[in-house]
């Protein structure tokens, strides 16, 4: 797709022909009528944003629908992902994208709330009242036939601490194997820890493009990789 001009992308967006981002992480039941209605102001006002309604954007340039298109995104692959946010998607009409922390998913119970600490993934008071922090694979499963899921590397791990070709095997490709293995889809996308652009790193870019992924997602943008 050829780069549009400043002057093209402003009147895009005048025409509200965009894609609005939004980023959550823990969902605790106790906020879940915060997050219900945040959501429902969202329906009434965006799109839903499905991945073939990604790569129809990304290959014709246009955006198809009457509103703006809104994508959720919910971090880490917290089991009140699950539990919380994907029932109100679901209720609401919404695609929800869930980038997943694999390894923190394939933690022992027992031990993920170490793990979360261990690895820059916030808690919240509800989630360290005992129990699963994380979802399991079977909530992933279900979550990948209606919803998108793809992996936010292995451990949780931006691209300035993987650094051998052990750690981008473990934290690029690994990861989107693990992920595929219980969906039985294609993981479209990939995400570092801190939502670090594609660009940055030629080795890291390289990558992930050569694991098959089709997007980066990052703190400022989208990035088509293939």
């Amino acid at each position: 797709m050829t780069r549009p001009s400043f002057t093209a992308q402003r009147e895009q967006l005048r025409r509200g022909n965009f894609i609005r981002v939004v980023n959550y992480h823990s969902t605790p039941r106790a906020a879940r009528d915060e997050l219900a209605t945040e959501l429902a102001g969202f329906a009434r006002d965006y799109a839903p944003v499905t991945l073939d309604d990604l790569d129809a954007l990304f290959e014709t340039g246009t955006w198809r629908k009457d509103k703006p298109g809104l994508i959720p995104v919910f971090y880490e692959g917290y089991r009140n992902s699950a539990t919380v946010a994907a029932p109100l998607c679901d209720e609401l009409g919404l695609t929800g994208w869930f980038p997943i922390a694999t390894s923190f998913v394939d933690c022992d119970p027992e031990y993920q709330e170490a793990f979360a600490r261990a690895h820059w993934i916030s808690l919240v008071e509800e989630d360290t009242q005992g129990g699963r922090i994380a979802m399991d694979w079977d909530e992933v499963h279900d979550l990948s036939r209606r919803h998108v899921v793809f992996p936010h590397t292995a451990h949780h791990e931006g691209f300035d601490t993987v650094l051998s070709d052990a750690d981008i095997e473990r934290e690029v490709v690994d990861s989107k194997r693990a992920l595929e293995a219980v969906t039985g889809q294609p993981a479209p996308a990939f995400v570092w820890l801190h939502g670090s652009s594609y660009g940055q790193s030629p080795r890291h870019d390289a990558a992930v493009k050569d694991a098959g992924y089709r997007y980066q997602f990052a703190n400022t943008m989208i990035h088509r990789v293939n």
